[in-house]
């Protein structure tokens, strides 16, 4: 029995069956429109490629850019670069941390935040810097990254 994301990953990398060179296109193809690459859409992907499972495994955890599980509605990147971390980074991340109650590359229970670090985000003069999906914040302080956290919450 076909379940519901082999049918959507098998109808996704259709253009590709048969193709072993494209598998990165595929995956990134399923990640685009699922979110991330579970083991069920690495198995269908390895079947109508017609490649390994371990060779799509090896592929999806090499690259920094796939993920394995469930990302949040909301991406937090918070910089770790050196002006960021000067400037208090390191308190900025234990107050994510508590409030989302995850760690570096979690997701929190709610689902709703994906927790990244990034080296830079080239707003230096703001450090510490966080973005949230595309908007960035500056110069924050625990209080307010606390703040943030609570709007994105209430506005949903």
């Amino acid at each position: 029995m076909t379940t519901k994301v082999e049918s959507q990953v098998a109808e996704l990398v259709e253009p590709f069956a048969g193709k072993p060179t494209e598998l990165i296109q595929a995956l990134h193809r399923v990640q685009a429109e699922l979110g991330y690459v579970s083991e069920e859409a690495q198995r269908t992907v390895a079947e109508l490629l017609g490649v390994p499972l371990s060779q799509v495994h090896e592929v999806v955890t090499f690259y920094h850019f796939f993920r394995t599980s469930p990302v949040g509605k909301h991406t937090i990147r918070l910089c770790l670069g050196t002006a960021c971390y000067v400037r208090g980074a390191e308190r900025i991340l234990e107050a994510l941390r508590e409030e989302l109650e995850v760690n570096l590359g979690g997701t929190s229970s709610d689902g709703l935040f994906t927790l990244e670090g990034v080296r830079c985000l080239g707003a230096c003069g703001l450090a510490p810097v966080m973005m949230v999906d595309e908007e960035v914040y500056g110069r924050l302080t625990p209080d307010r990254v606390r703040e943030i956290i609570k709007e994105y919450r209430e506005s949903e």
